[in-house]
């Protein structure tokens, strides 16, 4: 029996070794694929009611600016994907739950380089290069971690990796009996990217798919690849349509049902090309020929070069085109895959792209109508009558191994058209070729989920009654192995890193544990070769260890580039060394205002400067915003662009006891400056000690009132309550209160 764990603590980190613990026992609460609940009628939000929306977390971190939204934090409609790849498991289930928080519900953890070319199960839990080995202590590993996640957020959260490669119909077995929710299982994928053997590739197909489906594992195929490697990715969409075609056809053929076969689409081009004229017609197509199928919507990979924005951008229009197609999983691919393997926030910025794009767009197919005459409908038909040609002519040529030898597939033209530069595999060639073995008459397998004519003994009707039950159907008949290499293994990579896990020990990280990464940006005023040579000196000066250019932008061919420089800090901060500042503590509601009734407070506001942004100081004062006013505060709102001289001759004016000015722009310091021009002013007309002098804005910080000569200042996610605590604390210190 699984021993049950204490349910995880917000404010602690993910406890790695308790996992790990007792794995031998452990079982996974559920199987099976599920879906996010989505209400018919919506889903109120704040002072917001979404259309397209699914049922918020228990416990989440939404968009950047959710704190201006009363923090909610709205979740698309489609299951929400992020891909790992940082080949140690320890550190992929730390970024699921980072993930988890944000919102994903499909972690997708990608497999070990070279692993479909090994003809067999792997043991242990060994450093992977590409993705993390998979084996059973490691899905065990993070199983049971995603189990902990998922009572955390308040969501059931999908487990995914790699049924495709020579060990296709094990890995389903190792995926079924260890409670994997979703997989990867294309035959093609197999032929064509992986040269395995094309008759292997299917006849391990067929017993892999019978074992998914007894375990209600989703399958998602791979025919999108066609288009992240042709030449010319843009024009193999009727083959696309063909590959998803012989994938949809051979897994119902092999008995698996229909909702758990999805597709994965990726729109197939990219900006600067016109991206719509041709993503949205395939996208239509695709889901009218398969409208009984689910939708996989991956993000395009083909054309992202290293720049994080550029894939961002790319990916909001991905995005779009899943909303106005009804895409049932929306898969988020890490904006630096173009780059580097993909970085723990990178994940992160990966599945807010989803989130914000969702959100804003909620709705959007009730308000936009997707016009099938014209252009579009022109286009949707056409490339199904490309498709339709392109199959019949693979029936012509003798079927589909007969095409894949003639090199029909991954063509960078446009069919009928070809330019020879297809794939092409042989029959009798590829890895694992010639091993497969003609089932003899009367061959029995007394093991469930078996595909294919299965000879039974008289008055056995459940295959694995011949042998007492198979691990399908009782766990604990599986054998366990825990660690082949004594030296590449989990514990021994956990003790390296354990002072920056559970010691005291800090240095930033972005893929493992200590790694010790960072990004630094730089705008350097030359040409390229120049800029890439300066910005590689400036690391190196910075103290950081194998400084590496990830991204130059030409801003300008003689004016300047932008530059992101990757490097290693080779120092540790001790935690204990470290100066947290005291929280401000808040006084008590009816303090405050018994403060602000006593001394009938009053205050003179504005934004000082050449500076026209109110909103947000009309949000502190405001009693509709919750501001100062709430709290029986009298204000002089001045507006903007108001000069220091008028706050002050205002403040006195009025009997202000308190002046409040708003300064957004920091352009030359020009921030810092009024604030300390409003102290010297006040003091040349004798009112200092009669007056609050608070200062706020976006560049403005906590630490700027002593530099400044401001009695408070404030800064991003400031509130009403912050600005008038901070005058009744000051009254209080000069005893008016």
């Amino acid at each position: 029996m699984t021993k049950k764990m204490q349910p995880l603590d917000p404010n602690k980190k993910l406890d790695i070794e308790a996992i790990l613990e007792n794995l031998e026992d452990y079982r996974p609460p559920r199987k099976g694929w599920t879906w996010r609940v989505v209400p018919e009628e919506g889903v109120d939000m704040g002072p917001f009611h979404y259309r397209d929306m699914a049922e918020p977390l228990k416990r989440s971190i939404g968009l950047p600016a959710s704190k201006y939204f009363d923090n909610i934090d709205p979740q698309p409609k489609p299951v929400v994907t992020t891909e790992i790849a940082s080949g140690r498991f320890e550190d992929d289930i730390r970024r699921m739950r980072m993930g988890a928080w944000h919102g994903a519900d499909h972690l997708m953890v990608i497999r070990h380089t070279g692993q479909s070319h090994i003809d067999g199960l792997m043991e242990g839990t060994p450093e992977g290069v590409g993705g993390v080995p998979i084996t059973r202590k490691q899905i065990r590993a993070s199983r049971k971690a995603i189990d902990l996640i998922e009572e955390e957020v308040g969501r059931p959260i999908n487990f995914h990796s790699y049924v495709s490669g020579v060990a296709g119909p094990e890995v389903a077995v190792l995926f079924a009996e260890e409670g994997i929710n979703g997989a990867h299982q294309d035959p093609q994928y197999n032929v064509l990217y992986r040269n395995i053997n094309m008759y292997r590739s299917f006849v391990d197909a067929a017993e892999a798919k019978s074992v998914m489906s007894s375990a209600g594992i989703f399958q998602i195929d791979g025919a999108h690849n066609a288009n992240a490697t042709a030449k010319a990715g843009w024009l193999v969409m009727p083959e696309l349509l063909v590959q998803h075609g012989i994938n949809c056809a051979y897994s119902v053929r092999s008995g698996m049902p229909k909702d758990l076969i999805g597709l994965s689409t990726v729109p197939p081009n990219s900006p600067p090309a016109p991206k719509f004229w041709y993503d949205l017609p395939y996208a239509v197509a695709l889901r009218e020929i398969f409208s009984e199928y689910k939708m996989r919507a991956q993000q395009n990979t083909r054309y992202i070069e290293s720049s994080i924005e550029e894939a961002i951008r790319t990916h909001t229009i991905d995005t779009i085109i899943s909303m106005l197609t009804s895409a049932d999983i929306q898969s988020t691919i890490t904006p630096d895959e173009g780059r580097n393997v993909p970085w723990h926030y990178n994940n992160i910025r990966g599945v807010q792209t989803v989130k914000q794009t969702w959100a804003a767009m909620d709705g959007l197919n009730e308000m936009i109508q997707i016009k099938r005459d014209g252009p579009l409908g022109d286009m949707v038909r056409d490339i199904k009558e490309r498709a339709v040609a392109f199959l019949e002519e693979i029936l012509e040529v003798g079927g589909y191994f007969a095409a894949v030898e003639k090199g029909f597939f991954v063509d960078s033209a446009q069919y009928p058209e070809r330019s020879g530069d297809g794939i092409a595999r042989q029959g009798d060639g590829g890895v694992a070729a010639g091993s497969i073995i003609e089932r003899d008459p009367d061959y029995l397998a007394p093991v469930c989920a078996h595909f294919g004519v299965n000879h039974l003994p008289e008055g056995i009707t459940h295959a694995c009654d011949a042998i007492g039950g198979c691990t399908l159907c009782n766990p604990d008949l599986i054998t366990y192995i825990d660690e082949f290499d004594p030296e590449d293994n989990v514990h021994k990579r956990l003790e390296k890193t354990w002072d920056y896990r559970k010691g005291n020990l800090i240095r930033p990280e972005v893929e493992w544990a200590g790694d010790g990464t960072v990004l630094v940006e730089m705008m350097i005023p030359e040409n390229e070769d120049y800029a890439r040579e300066a910005g590689l000196e400036i690391a190196r000066r910075m103290g950081l260890e194998d400084p590496q250019v990830i991204n130059l932008m030409v801003l300008h061919p003689a004016e300047g580039c932008f530059l992101e420089v990757k490097g290693k800090v080779t120092f540790d901060i001790d935690r204990r060394d470290l100066k947290i500042p005291e929280k401000v503590v808040l006084l008590s509601e009816d303090e405050i205002r018994a403060a602000v009734k006593k001394t009938n407070l009053t205050v003179v506001a504005g934004t000082v400067g050449e500076d026209e942004h109110s909103v947000g100081l009309r949000e502190i004062l405001d009693i509709k915003h919750g501001g100062i006013e709430t709290y029986g505060v009298k204000y002089h709102y001045l507006g903007t662009s108001v000069p220091i001289e008028k706050m002050v001759d205002a403040a006195i004016e009025t009997g202000a006891q308190a002046i409040l000015i708003s300064t957004i722009i920091s352009h030359g310091d020009v921030h810092r400056i009024n604030m300390r021009k409003l102290d010297e002013l006040c003091r040349e007309k004798g009112i200092r000690d009669k007056v609050i002098l608070i200062a706020g804005g976006t560049q403005v910080s906590a630490d700027m009132a002593a530099e400044t000569g401001m009695d408070a200042t404030f800064g991003r996610g400031c509130k009403g309550i912050n600005v008038v605590d901070a005058i009744v604390k000051v009254l209080k210190e000069r005893g008016v209160v």
